[in-house]
């Protein structure tokens, strides 16, 4: 069986990208978003939790952007 979840790409400063990692692992937002670990600036997310880490990036005084969304299959 096929599972569709729809992406996003966020590019974080490589220091700053270590918060999404660590929610990420704790399931502190309640569940696993980062479908991928991209690279040392890039993390490729659920959709549906965007606004989520997009806050707490504001409360961090931390800019990131979305650089595309994609579809992802497993």
């Amino acid at each position: 069986m096929v599972t569709v979840l729809k992406g996003v790409s966020i590019e974080w400063d490589p220091a700053m990208k270590q918060f999404p990692l660590y929610l990420d692992e704790s399931s502190a937002l309640g569940k696993k978003f980062i479908i991928q670990d991209i690279d040392d600036t890039h993390v490729f997310t659920i959709a549906e939790l965007v606004n989520v880490l997009q806050e707490a990036g504001e409360l961090m005084n931390n800019t990131f952007s979305f650089t595309q969304k994609l579809n992802s299959r497993y």
